[in-house]
């Protein structure tokens, strides 16, 4: 049997800059038997020649180097080839306290119906402060996310989903796979201390665009049909978020150099054929 309890795992890409930081944090543990699987997901800068470092110098570091296909896929990965009977995700620019992990394990241990395990949170970086999440609900929980991606949860509740779904590349993909994880009588435990810490930069994923932040909403409910199928309201909400997406990439097609040079190409054409169709040219 494995001699490792806890499994913490970590998506990079292009992370360089606070890779170091993030991966010397697990050091700090005060838990024994940590493993941490590293999934380089097809990054251009140094971060795997960083994290080779690790590996060469901590058997508890293991690194996977492969193409990039986005986080959903690279935390399936990691979680594949781990060990642990517990899972911690984290991402490569975020920190975790020294007791996080053991207080989470102690917790689940004590409480074998709880689920989910997390914990109060604090911004730090471009923004400081704490981070005044609403307390967890499943039927506010649906249309709102209130837990971060870094919670503890058990690697036999992980196998009975089917992972991180890929087709949430570029954000939301944490909360996409707790709505597969959670049902709504599971219990989930906040740990009442700030034990995780969560890096802010001048523009988070989820931020950069508005429209595109509603077209993975929409996809969230896709994937989640007996979640959403029977609240009208949202899927409204989701359709009309669906239709402005669109809207604006016509408008963007209607605006472009291609389509004024393409359009002033053909006019010529179709006052020829409007023309012969009213009889001013005769055929």
């Amino acid at each position: 049997m494995s001699d490792c309890l806890i499994s913490i795992i970590v998506p990079c890409y292009n992370g360089e800059e606070f890779l170091r930081e993030t991966l010397d944090c697990l050091k700090e543990q005060t838990i024994k038997g940590w493993e941490c699987i590293i999934v380089n997901d097809g990054s251009t800068d140094n971060s795997i020649e960083i994290l080779r470092e690790y590996e060469a110098k901590d058997s508890r570091y293991k690194v996977i180097d492969k193409k990039n296909e986005g986080p959903s896929v690279a935390r399936n990965v990691a979680i594949a080839a781990s060990s642990g009977k517990y899972i911690l995700p984290l991402d490569a620019d975020d920190l975790i306290a020294p007791t996080y992990a053991e207080k989470a394990i102690e917790y689940l241990e004590q409480h074998p119906q709880t689920k989910l395990v997390y914990c109060k949170a604090r911004f730090f970086g471009n923004k400081e402060g704490d981070w005044e999440l609403p307390e967890y609900n499943y039927n506010e929980f649906i249309y709102g996310n209130s837990i971060f991606c870094s919670c503890v949860y058990r690697r036999e509740d992980f196998d009975k989903t089917e992972g991180y779904n890929p087709n949430m590349k570029h954000m939301l993909e944490d909360w996409d796979f707790l709505l597969t994880l959670l049902k709504p009588d599971d219990d989930v435990h906040c740990i009442p201390e700030v034990l995780f810490y969560y890096r802010q930069h001048g523009i988070t994923r989820t931020s950069k665009d508005s429209i595109k932040t509603d077209m993975y909403h929409l996809c969230m409910e896709l994937n989640h049909p007996e979640v959403y199928s029977k609240d009208l309201e949202r899927s409204y909400l989701f359709v009309n978020s669906m239709s402005k997406y669109y809207k604006r990439e016509l408008n963007g097609i209607l605006n472009s150099n291609a389509y004024k040079l393409g359009n002033t190409l053909i006019k010529p054409f179709r006052w020829l054929k409007s023309a012969i169709k009213g009889g001013v040219i005769k055929r």
